[in-house]
């Protein structure tokens, strides 16, 4: 047998082997060829985006939280799937809130906010602002065609810097000149130097090269773990008001959502006969996700019988069955990237039973209650706490818990809590679990306050194999959430286009099986 690799010169590095398949001929008649006769690409011309405005107002906030320090707020590389394909590119959350850069743009790319003194940046603030990224190959350059990562030829066109820099008012340089930007004087400040605020665990490269600075320049790597940590922490909790232009971004995404749920109840018939029931339901709802916004929010719960009492169920691999109830937690991601999330739980076969109904309805009642107290002045928590109290109250009506209501609402009781499991609430924008890493005063603790948005999704989850309830109520799970803005009096339901009392649910499953539901007015 010949050894396909004996013969000198036939050793290839393993990291061009991924390259093999393309068979591209590299003789300089064709490169030459390669890069003539292409059009100009054809450009519109554009002022900043709606956003531009309103990022720069927020890098202004974070400039006042650290003046005289250089902040370092990456987006994030391209992330492998499997060998040589990628993830769909989406940025860190950070990033995307301080730019303005939604949908796919830009891998790689590295927001630098160097200090100034004080006013003299930035819109009178303490730092001014550049956007380094990788800019447009030309077509006469190799990677134009050779490069299937980010070549034109390959993935379609991308921006120039000076068009990125007009969109979003904010000036933009060559991700080559990152490395001299970012480590530039830096070094301890009781010696000159200026101290760097990293974004961290975004991009590896961008912790390396920060690090690999602070060492050389004998900065103390755990304390900046602190202070980096502290920048998180500001950006998260910079995104715990919504201004008005992410409160239409998240009017979009709950729109977008409303129609993928009528979409689903249009596919239950198909569902009920498929063996995988849960994926039809998963793919009607991806399929409007991608013609209406930029992609899911998160991965989609579409779980059927006792597959709604796993409160993460996204393998979505059982079957729909009549006389069960669908669990659908679901939402739309923007092109903005601002998403909604919303559940609701639908009779598979469009009524529900007595039972279905009952825990329904407390289900139901316990998100009203938590509704009465979302308005400017109350606490985050409280929220919560008016939710499971009702549900403890109902718990406690049909015999369920195994203590007095007053024990199992006690701090040390809390026995309601076995089928009610998770937080009532949580902040809602950019991620879908938003905000999270905001100090507990300003989350759990804080006060609310108008532009919050947040979601409202008490539930019930009793097991198929939960001994501790009657065998009526095993494998029921249910879930009512909506979407919340909070507004100067009071709050308003951005997801009320979806049915929620069960009269409701039923009248319009009923309406779309019939042919008469409009789902722009779901």
């Amino acid at each position: 047998m010949t050894e396909a690799n004996s013969t000198p010169g036939s050793e290839q590095p393993l990291e061009d082997r991924v390259n093999n398949r393309s068979q591209r001929p590299s003789s300089d008649a064709f490169k030459a060829f390669m890069a003539s006769q292409w059009a100009p690409a054809e450009k519109d011309a554009q002022g900043p985006d709606p956003v531009a405005v309103h990022a720069a107002r927020r890098r202004l906030a974070i400039s006042a939280k650290f003046p005289g320090e250089r902040i370092v707020v990456p987006a994030g590389p391209l992330k492998v799937r499997s060998n040589d394909t990628d993830y769909r590119f989406r940025p860190h959350s950070g990033f995307a809130h301080l730019t303005g850069l939604g949908l796919d743009h830009e891998p790689d790319a590295v927001l630098v906010m160097e200090p100034t003194d004080e006013g003299a940046g930035d819109d009178g603030g303490n730092h001014a602002a550049t956007l380094y990224f990788r800019p447009l190959a030309g077509r006469d350059s190799e990677e134009f065609y050779s490069n299937a990562r980010y070549g034109e030829f390959w993935i379609g066109s991308r921006p120039s810097l000076g068009e990125v820099s007009a969109r979003l008012a904010l000036p933009t340089a060559d991700v080559g000149e990152l490395e001299v930007a970012v480590t530039k004087n830096a070094g301890a400040v009781e010696f000159g130097g200026v101290r760097i605020r990293l974004l961290r665990e975004v991009d590896m490269n961008a912790d390396a090269l920060v690090d690999t600075s602070r060492i050389n320049t004998g900065v103390d790597l755990e304390v900046s773990d602190r202070l980096d940590g502290e920048l998180s922490e500001a950006l998260s909790e910079l995104r715990l008001v919504k201004d008005a232009w992410e409160v239409e971004q998240m009017r979009s995404a709950v729109a977008a959502t409303v129609i993928g749920f009528h979409e689903v109840v249009k596919v239950l018939p198909r569902a009920i006969a498929h063996d995988r029931g849960e994926r039809v339901v998963e793919g009607a709802f991806f399929a409007r996700a991608r013609e209406e916004g930029n992609d899911l929010g998160y991965d989609t719960i579409a779980a059927c019988g006792n597959n709604a009492t796993v409160l993460h169920w996204i393998r979505n691999t059982g079957r729909v069955t009549p006389g069960e109830l669908l669990l659908l937690d679901a939402g739309v991601e923007a092109d903005s990237l601002y998403t909604a999330d919303i559940t609701r739980t639908l009779p598979v076969n469009g009524q529900y039973s007595d039972v279905q109904r009952k825990v329904y309805e407390a289900v139901l009642e316990a998100a009203d209650a938590a509704f009465a107290v979302a308005k400017p002045g109350n606490k985050f928590r409280d929220l919560h706490n008016a939710a499971v109290t009702v549900l403890a109250e109902r718990l406690d009506d049909w015999g369920l818990l195994p203590v007095p209501l007053d024990e199992a609402l006690s701090d040390e009781g809390q026995h309601h809590r076995r089928w009610m499991p998770h937080g009532t609430s949580h902040h809602l924008g950019l991620d879908v679990h938003d905000c999270a890493q905001a100090k507990r005063d300003l989350y759990l603790d804080g006060v609310l306050e108008e532009g919050m948005v947040f979601t409202i999704e008490p539930g019930l989850y009793f097991k198929e194999e939960d001994l501790s309830v009657p065998e009526e109520y095993r494998g029921i799970g249910i879930r009512l959430e909506d979407d919340v803005l909070i507004t100067a009096d009071g709050c308003e339901n951005l997801s009320a286009a979806l049915p929620r009392t069960a009269d409701e649910v039923e009248s319009w499953m009923a309406g779309i099986y019939a042919g008469e539901g409009d789902h722009h007015s779901a």
